[in-house]
């Protein structure tokens, strides 16, 4: 039976448009399944628990699946106060997706807690590739290097299948509309991390959770949000009784 303790548990919010998959990913990393879905009315809630960190700190992820529809807005909006993860998803196929981002997070930086950790998810990579390909971005932690840097995806948990045979490659790939070094550089340029995701195959979805929650994890750890005390993060009585011996 799976151990179901916990360390912390962690509030997120996934947000942005309608139909870029939001629903879809929170199917994967709750289930491991992938799963066509209707459009979100109002919100959805699944919750996992995942291993972060070197210490492997158990985190028990509460995540809030919110409309992507304007007439939905003020419902969702109230969902992001006290959440310490979040999620900004747009697809890759569809340009006004990416371009709404802005004032997705806008509401987001609006209506949230000052210190949450925010990861621009750039889902549905499926639909233009046979496979995963290599982040113009960073390992976790990392700033986003120069373009004629080497780029090093080795610190990725998620899996990266073998391309199929060019024989394989099916005729039906979609064009990108927004390509990794424009999302990356978006995300640089507003202090989010960065993840390319395709729920459909699980493609990075996993790391999408953990990198934010290792992000998380760091600002308890620095005390960046003793100040607020957002109700996003909750930790295990022993956790908070051994903080406080060690503060």
């Amino acid at each position: 039976m799976e151990n179901l303790s916990w360390d912390y548990i962690l509030k997120y919010v996934l947000l942005g448009d309608s139909a870029t998959g939001k629903s879809s990913l929170l199917i994967r990393i709750t289930d491991d399944r992938f799963d066509l879905t209707e459009p979100t009315l109002g919100v959805e809630f699944g919750s996992r628990i995942l291993s972060v960190g070197e210490d492997g700190k158990r985190v028990k992820v509460q995540c809030w699946d919110t409309a992507g529809t304007e007439s939905f807005r003020s419902i969702t909006r109230s969902y992001f106060r006290g959440a310490a993860g979040a999620l900004l998803v747009y697809d890759v196929t569809r340009r006004e997706s990416f371009d709404h981002v802005t004032s997705w997070l806008e509401d987001l930086r609006k209506y949230a807690d000052e210190n949450v950790s925010i990861i621009l998810v750039a889902n549905k990579i499926d639909l233009c590739s046979t496979s995963p390909e290599p982040l113009p971005s960073i390992q976790f932690g990392h700033p986003f290097p120069a373009p004629s840097t080497t780029f090093d995806t080795s610190s990725s948990r998620s899996p990266s299948p073998t391309p199929r045979p060019s024989t394989d490659i099916p005729k039906d790939l979609k064009n990108r509309r927004v390509s990794s070094m424009e999302g990356a550089l978006f995300a640089k340029e507003h202090g989010l991390l960065y993840v390319e995701t395709s729920a459909k195959e699980g493609w990075g979805v996993t790391d999408a959770f953990e990198w934010t929650a290792r992000e998380v994890l760091e600002k308890v750890k620095k005390g960046e949000l003793d100040r607020r005390k957002p109700g996003g993060v909750k930790l295990k009585a022993k956790e908070m009784e051994r903080q406080s011996k060690c503060c």
